[in-house]
């Protein structure tokens, strides 16, 4: 298969994972309880902070090999300023965690619907998982040091089933708050469509300057790493029985990283 076909079709199987966790509104009649809710979460830290230290950093560091001590530059400061995006779009975009009612953002929130500002949080967590595999393919297709397609087909496996409980959280909880089925399954896919999107321009990125491939690598895992530890981590560890979400985030950590080892 050509190289460029299999790209396009691995960048299509993270936004799949989330359809099909958006499809749960027409199965489940009722928002998930608290406990299976917080696992999910849990599940989903997991997979992301390790897809950020085996399909990213690490290869990231690697394809800075010529660097020789100094290797982890591109790394660290890619980490840093893919934070400090996460930061910045957490401080201006209105959005809303689950099972909160106080909104965040410095935009006018008050003509934003709750609806809207859960679909805009879920939204903001998929764009650094959107371009998490879009790095890591255009790294394949150039043959970077420590990137393969099988890696690469790693990493978006691993992002479909993270993203499959999050397309869930997403479209339950609007059906809870009043939105027909139909709706609550469309924006939940939706707030999956911006994962390709981001994924295509980081692909255009790396085409563009070749040399950005070891800091777009590291920008992707600290946008990913943010999105762990200030929403993910939190909601999963809130309320009674938080180590339900320890024991997910243990089983989504092993899963990414046998997937990526045993597959890149």
């Amino acid at each position: 298969m050509n190289v460029y076909v299999q790209t396009a079709a691995g960048l299509l199987i993270p936004f799949a994972g989330t359809t099909l966790g958006a499809a749960s509104v027409f199965f489940i009649k009722s928002a998930l309880r608290p406990s299976v809710q917080r696992s999910l979460l849990g599940f989903a830290s997991g997979v992301m902070v390790a897809a950020s230290v085996w399909s990213l950093l690490i290869p990231a560091i690697s394809s800075s090999s010529s660097m020789g001590r100094l290797a982890f530059v591109p790394a660290a400061a890619g980490t840093a300023l893919g934070m400090g995006f996460l930061l910045l779009l957490d401080n201006l975009i209105p959005h809303l965690h689950i099972n909160s009612d106080k909104p965040e953002g410095t935009a006018i929130t008050r003509k934003v619907s709750r609806a809207m500002m859960l679909f805009l949080a879920v939204t903001l967590h998929n764009i650094p998982e959107g371009m998490a595999p879009g790095v890591v393919f255009a790294g394949a297709v150039r043959g970077t040091d420590g990137v393969s397609m099988a890696g690469a087909f790693a990493l978006a496996i691993g992002m479909a089933v993270q993203n499959f409980p999050e397309g869930a959280v997403v479209s339950l909880p609007l059906v809870s708050d009043g939105e027909g089925r139909g709706r609550a399954f469309v924006k939940g896919v939706v707030s999956g469509a911006v994962e390709p999107l981001a994924a295509l321009l980081t692909i255009f990125l790396t085409g563009f300057v070749y040399t950005l491939m070891p800091f777009l690598l590291s920008f992707a895992a600290g946008a990913m790493l943010y999105v762990v530890v200030e929403e993910l981590i939190p909601e999963a560890s809130a309320g009674e029985h938080s180590n339900h979400g320890t024991i997910a985030f243990g089983a989504g950590f092993v899963l990414m990283m046998i997937l990526d080892v045993a597959l890149g």
